[in-house]
């Protein structure tokens, strides 16, 4: 997105990625020659505190992807996928760490650790909230339209099941913006940000990603909506 970097081969260099980050944290001197990467590091410095290397998480979306990481028993956050969909993207995960030869408790360590990503508004009012959302998430998809038109190659493409009315240049910024707040984002009142979190919970989620600043927010507009979260909302969890 915006990199210049076609997503045929995104999978496989993902890989690479990984493989050199993990090196990185754990090798000195480190001597990288892929296709992606040619690297040559003496020592990375500062050496993380967590040993051997902290954890990754990765972000998925498609299906696929999902029961891959399963196989492989890696922590998983999910896109902004519809509720809807949630149970089943969960239940995929489920059958890839039955395939994964981990132990149970490892398995279901994993599984109650998988995230999910949500954009997070927490107003006064449902109206005040909307109002705010809508203005700043506007914004941030005509950033995003207009950075992957102009920085990726001309025969950049995504697959179809990977395209929704948000991401979708063909979509108004309205219509994308509609589906957003309809499908992907926990906002209003605190009250109703905390109904909306329950309902997630009970669809299998232990953990939400909260993305609350998205750049064209006013800071003071942050900080409250982090307060009456972190006051109002989160408690109902604890």
């Amino acid at each position: 997105m915006g990199y210049g970097l076609r997503s045929d081969d995104s999978r496989e260099r993902m890989e690479e990625t990984l493989d050199v980050m993990v090196r990185a944290w754990t090798e000195a001197p480190l001597v990288h020659e892929g296709k992606f990467y040619q690297l040559r590091v003496p020592t990375l410095r500062p050496q993380p505190r967590q040993r051997p290397h902290p954890p990754i998480w990765r972000s998925v979306s498609s299906a696929g992807s999902v029961r891959e990481c399963g196989r492989r028993g890696a922590p998983i956050m999910m896109a902004r996928i519809p509720l809807a969909r949630v149970p089943e993207r969960l239940a995929l995960y489920e059958s890839g760490l039955a395939e994964s030869g981990l132990w149970p408790e490892r398995q279901r360590e994993l599984r109650a650790q998988a995230a999910l990503w949500r954009f997070v508004h927490v107003a006064e009012s449902q109206a005040q909230a909307e109002d705010e959302l809508t203005e700043a998430l506007l914004e941030t998809r005509r950033h995003m339209v207009h950075a992957r038109q102009t920085n990726n190659p001309a025969d950049f493409h995504v697959e179809a099941n990977r395209v929704n009315p948000w991401n979708d240049p063909h979509v108004s910024h309205e219509d994308g913006v509609r589906y957003s707040l309809q499908t992907s984002t926990l906002y209003g009142t605190p009250q109703r940000v905390a109904d909306q979190v329950a309902e997630l919970r009970d669809a299998g989620v232990h953990h939400v990603l909260c993305q609350i600043s998205y750049g064209y927010l006013p800071h003071r507009t942050i900080v409250e909506s982090m307060r009456r979260f972190g006051e109002v909302v989160a408690p109902r969890f604890r």
